[in-house]
């Protein structure tokens, strides 16, 4: 991904931040003020949504088929780590055993962080999307919208995080291997990712402002709709994100009930939301079969896709 210019902050944003450098200055035991105002709102641009379909592109063409457990989603993996540590983040492979059909299988998360400077102890605000194609879609299945669209949407959305300045609570972006089930979703089969990063922020004694997974976003006809089923303030901010970023007619919240990645977090007793287009095709018929290509996402809807998740990472970070 190309070096992204930080762009400069308004004479205002300059004044304010002389101001807490100077409030800094008479009460220092106030634990680091200067980055209460050290940040610009996150802007999602349309080069920044062409880079995610870039993006999305390359993994469909140099790492399909990268169904979890494969050594196709451990090269797929590893060239997103490589994307994560050239976008500025701290990031790294998380490599797991985890139960699966037949007994246990290795997997791989990709794990990319932005630390504030409170320190780990600090709330996190956690960012999520799985690259792993189904395995059962038939031969030429590319997982173009499901799993690769918002693989590059992710990246872009760190991209533009990194650029804003240092956020006021710690980040982390999380690409999930194991998201999707080889038979059917149950304990031993599917989100196996996901619940691994659950269950790490658990070891570590972190505590999660918000978990948003983010699936299935470059549907040429993009309508995101929140699940039922999760966190219904998280989702009422979602909509009010989405308000204010002047795409309201693009998110609803549904009535049926969808388990997804961020299925694990919520599970956690963590607040949880899933920004997913659910319905891919006529009838959602292209959906896990091999008609799930290229030409049936576009920049333009990541474009979409991409000023809601930053709207909502402003809210969640607003001051």
């Amino acid at each position: 991904m190309p070096e992204q210019t930080r762009r400069q902050p308004s004479p205002l944003r300059m004044r304010l931040r002389l101001l807490a450098l100077s409030f800094a200055a008479t009460f220092s035991c106030v634990a680091s003020p200067v980055f209460i105002f050290a940040s610009d709102p996150v802007e999602f641009s349309r080069a920044d949504a062409a880079a995610a379909y870039a993006a999305a592109a390359v993994l469909v063409k140099e790492h399909t088929p990268r169904h979890a457990g494969t050594p196709g989603a451990r090269h797929a993996a590893e060239w997103i780590l490589r994307r994560a540590v050239a976008s500025g983040l701290q990031a790294r492979l998380d490599v797991f055993r985890a139960p699966a059909p037949g007994g246990e299988w290795d997997f791989a998360n990709v794990v990319g962080e932005i630390p504030c400077a409170d320190g780990p102890g600090a709330p996190w605000l956690v960012f999520l999307s799985h690259f792993d194609t189904y395995p059962n879609a038939g031969p030429g299945f590319e997982g173009a919208n499901d799993g690769a669209s918002t693989t590059g949407l992710l990246l872009s959305l760190a991209v533009t995080v990194r650029r804003a300045g240092p956020p006021r609570f710690n980040v982390a972006f999380i690409w999930t291997d194991g998201e999707e089930a080889r038979y059917a979703y149950g304990p031993a089969d599917g989100f196996q990712g996901s619940k691994r990063a659950a269950a790490e922020f658990k070891r570590l004694g972190r505590k999660v402002r918000a978990a948003v997974n983010l699936d299935m976003l470059g549907d040429r006809d993009l309508h995101i709709e929140l699940p039922a089923n999760a966190t219904p303030s998280l989702n009422d901010l979602v909509m009010r994100a989405a308000a204010r970023a002047g795409l309201a007619d693009s998110v609803s919240i549904g009535r049926n009930a969808v388990y997804d990645d961020y299925s694990a977090f919520l599970s956690a007793g963590w607040p949880a939301t899933d920004l997913i287009d659910f319905s891919f095709g006529p009838s959602n018929r292209w959906w896990h079969v091999p008609d799930d290509t290229l030409d049936k996402i576009s920049p333009e809807s990541l474009f979409t896709a991409g000023r809601i998740s930053a709207a909502v990472f402003n809210l969640l970070d607003e001051r």
